[in-house]
C-alpha cells in the first residue's frame, strides 16, 4: 500500500507532516535515487527514501512530556549553540522533536515525539487543544480587562479566540497579579501579547497543562514517557474535528 511521501517522513520522525512538505519542496528528498519535489508523490514500503543524503528509518513512535526550564530553546538545534530541549534526552536514540514551542524565557510543559501525525494534529489550529498558563503580570487586571481576554483581543490585526481566565493571587503593595489563562491557539508570544494588549505585561510565564496532561511530580528539567492511554487519548481528542 502506497502512502504520501510527507506522511511516511513524518512517521519516520523526520519532521511533522507540514515541515516535511517544506523539506520535499526544497529538493532535499530522494526516492529510489531520484529527487522528488511533488507533494502528491506516493511511496511504497519497498521504496528507498533519503533525506539530505541519509536513508530514513521507520522508527517506533515514542512520546515524552518535559518540564522545560526557563532559558531553554524549544527546537531541535540552535545556531547560537544555546541549550535546547533535546539536551535533556541524551539517551534517547529516536529522532524526537518538540511539539510546537515555548518561548525561551517561558517554563512548563512541552511534548516531544517522533510521531509526525500526532504532532500535526496537536499543532494544527483546527483541533483547538487547550493549553493552560500561569502568568505573573504587572498591575492588577480588572474584571473588565480580563473580560476582553475572554471575548478576544486584537493582536496584529487579528482577533484572538476567547480565553478562560482566573485570578490566582494579587499583591496590591507590589502591584502584581498571578493569572491563570487557558487558550487553544499557539501563535508566537500569544499569551504575552494578549496581556500586553490589556495593559498588563507578563513578567513570568509557565505552561501548567496541555490538554489533560500536567506537570504533577516533575521538577524543571525532568521528563517522563507518556503512557499508552495518554497517547490514545491525545489521538481521541483530536479525532473529533
Amino acid at each position: 500500500m502506497a502512502e504520501r511521501l510527507q506522511k511516511v517522513m513524518a512517521k519516520a520522525g523526520v519532521a511533522s507532516r507540514r515541515k516535511s512538505e517544506g523539506i520535499i519542496q526544497e529538493g532535499r528528498v530522494k526516492v529510489n535515487g531520484q529527487v522528488v519535489t511533488e507533494l502528491g508523490t506516493k511511496v511504497k514500503v519497498s521504496d528507498e527514501v533519503m533525506v539530505d543524503g541519509l536513508p530514513i528509518n521507520k522508527e517506533e513512535p515514542v512520546y515524552f512530556l518535559l518540564y522545560k526550564p526557563r532559558r531553554i530553546i524549544s527546537s531541535a538545534s540552535d545556531e547560537k549553540k544555546r541549550k535546547t530541549v533535546l539536551d535533556f534526552f541524551p539517551d534517547v536514540e529516536e529522532r524526537i522533536y518538540p511539539v510546537g514551542r515555548l518561548d525561551y524565557d517561558t517554563s512548563g510543559l512541552i511534548l516531544l515525539t517522533n510521531d509526525g501525525e500526532l504532532d500535526n494534529r496537536l499543532t494544527h489550529p483546527k483541533y483547538e487543544v487547550d493549553k493552560t498558563y500561569v502568568a505573573k503580570v504587572e498591575g492588577i487586571p480588572t474584571n473588565d480587562e480580563l473580560k476582553q481576554l475572554r471575548l478576544g483581543v486584537v493582536i496584529h490585526g487579528k482577533k484572538t479566540s476567547p480565553a478562560k481566565t482566573n485570578v490566582l493571587e494579587t499583591d496590591k503593595k507590589k502591584k502584581k497579579a498571578v493569572v491563570q489563562i487557558t487558550i487553544h491557539e499557539g501563535k508566537n508570544h500569544e499569551v504575552k501579547n494578549m496581556f500586553k494588549a490589556i495593559g498588563h505585561p507578563v513578567e513570568k510565564l509557565k505552561r501548567e497543562s496541555y490538554a489533560f496532561l500536567n506537570l504533577r511530580g516533575l521538577q524543571p528539567g525532568d521528563y517522563r514517557p507518556l503512557k499508552k492511554f495518554e497517547v490514545d487519548k491525545l489521538y481521541e481528542i483530536t479525532e473529533k474535528k
